[in-house]
């Protein structure tokens, strides 16, 4: 960690502004982030962190920084043949992360004598080593070897070709022994790109519920965004205001901003770094912790009323039920899972979860071969009725899947005519941002203890992977994934089960209490 601080400080150069061309002198903040990539270490002696994420408002430096942790790594990490790449959706945004660089090694007495400004490249000959700008082409990026790759600005980068790009260049390290991939950026206005992906990864690995061990996310941002205005608020998310971000200047956005709602969603986005639609990591470990238990057996709930959410599977993946049963001012949980039996050793290898220790817990129950057999579904709420006499009142399915359940018993003419022949209604929910005080209210009840899910490790699973995208101006949220590939259904139907509570609770509130 000294020695990349000591570097950077005596070979490292200011190339704009009026501290040009002194020695990059580095804040605390720069410090802490400088030694926790190259100071901490794994069980090998190589650097822990590897994929670094770092977002912070604008003109807190993220340019000189960026351009200093390559000289770096180019120039002092002693590795022969390094490779680094200054990366963006086009050369000229490639062009300042890599000009900084260049500009800072040119007014270096050591260092400019090492390097040649070459047409397509910076080359270092003493180590064979060389900086490149690239614009975004995925497939000519197939062949590069990064030792470290700086992504500028990432907010900005196009959902499709961003992801693709990112991935191209971050499996292209595989062959280095320590690689960096540094992703610096403000927020931006940009959803469902790599952006949103790294902050969902992020947000979930600060919060303890990753077991990702290469990743570093340092996120400067405002923890409230009713304090956008307030000048101690906003050194949460400028750590070098009052150095390179002057007081006086950022009172003045703020009262452009005030007067301007266009101004103010800017000044969210670039100041505050809270982008328009942000994604988060939603529950905490401990919070999902505290909701589990013992196994929760239906024998302890018989004779008594309920809630049923339905997160259907679009005929091939997970379809979810989640039975909602209050008793003693406790709201417990019991979900069973449907998985197509042809699909459960298919999506052992492609997840590596154990599916068949599911399945043989109970937790999940194959159906159909191909696709989910809707009728087991209907068969599981018609068992819990007539052998457990646990009674739904309202059983709520997503409307998003109706398509999915006109077609299946669920919801069929004679289905709905037997279920509601033990009184239980049918009602679509519509999964989008309506839902957030029932969200809001789901996370309240969980921190307080107030929800139990028992030994099922599969929903445990399911609310650790869900995030939730909030809309900054309304300051609504819904319901999505920590990444595409996780599975989040057994949230999803409880949220379901939740939502038809609190909607008919004013008509069945006092059964749905279970006194006795």
């Amino acid at each position: 960690a000294n020695k990349a601080i000591r570097f950077i400080e005596t070979k490292c150069h200011h190339t704009e502004g009026k501290l040009a061309p002194k020695c990059f002198k580095l804040e605390i903040w720069q410090k802490a982030f400088v030694s926790a990539i190259f100071g901490i270490v794994d069980k090998d002696g190589l650097r822990q962190f590897r994929e670094i994420v770092l977002v912070e408002a604008r003109k807190n430096g993220k340019s000189l920084l960026g351009a200093s942790l390559a000289e770096y790594a180019l120039f002092a990490d002693g590795e022969y043949g390094a490779r680094g790449f200054c990366v963006a959706p086009k050369l000229d945004q490639a062009d300042i992360i890599y000009d900084t660089f260049w500009q800072s090694v040119s007014l270096d007495n050591d260092l400019k004598h090492k390097a040649k400004h070459r047409k397509s490249d910076i080359y270092i000959a003493e180590t064979n080593s060389s900086m490149k700008k690239i614009a975004f082409n995925a497939k000519k990026s197939d062949g590069f070897n990064p030792s470290i790759c700086i992504c500028d600005e990432f907010s900005s980068w196009s959902p499709e070709q961003g992801l693709k790009q990112y991935e191209v260049m971050k499996s292209a390290m595989g062959a280095r022994e320590q690689p960096l991939m540094l992703a610096i950026s403000t927020a931006g206005y940009i959803n469902d790109g790599i952006y949103d992906e790294l902050m969902k990864r992020s947000t979930r690995f600060l919060k303890g519920d990753s077991k990702e061990t290469r990743l570093l996310p340092m996120l400067y941002m405002i923890d409230d965004v009713d304090k956008w205005n307030d000048i101690n608020e906003l050194r949460k998310s400028n750590p070098n205001l009052g150095v390179s971000v002057k007081v006086d200047y950022l009172l003045e956005e703020i009262a452009i901003a005030e007067g301007s709602m266009s101004k103010k969603a800017e000044f969210l986005t670039k100041y505050c770094n809270i982008k328009q639609n942000s994604s988060v990591a939603w529950l905490e470990t401990k919070t999902v912790e505290k909701a589990c238990g013992e196994h929760l057996d239906l024998n302890d709930f018989r004779e008594n009323y309920c809630t049923i959410g339905i997160d259907l599977s679009q005929t091939i993946d997970l379809t979810s039920v989640s039975v909602v049963i209050e008793k003693n001012e406790t709201l417990y949980v019991i979900n069973q899972f449907f998985m197509p039996s042809e699909k459960i050793e298919e999506a052992t290898a492609r997840e590596g979860l154990p599916y068949q220790i599911y399945v043989q817990r109970g937790l999940i129950t194959p159906s159909g071969e191909n696709f989910v057999d809707y009728k087991d579904v209907f068969n599981y709420i018609r068992n819990l009725i007539e052998q457990y006499q646990i009674l739904p009142l309202v059983i709520g399915y997503d409307r998003y899947s109706s398509q999915y359940l006109i077609l299946s018993c669920i919801v069929s003419l004679e289905a709905q005519e037997e279920l509601e022949q033990y009184g239980a209604k049918c009602d679509d929910v519509f999964q989008g941002e309506n839902l957030s005080p029932i969200i809001s209210e789901m996370e309240g009840m969980m921190k307080d203890g107030k929800i139990q899910i028992g030994d099922n490790d599969v929903l445990k699973m399911h609310l650790l992977n869900s995030a939730l995208k909030r809309n900054v101006e309304t300051g609504r949220k819904r319901l999505v994934k920590v990444n595409p590939s996780l599975h989040i259904d057994g949230c999803a139907s409880l949220i379901d089960s939740l939502t038809v509570r609190s909607k008919w609770y004013s008509e069945i509130g006092e059964q749905l209490k279970n006194r006795r």
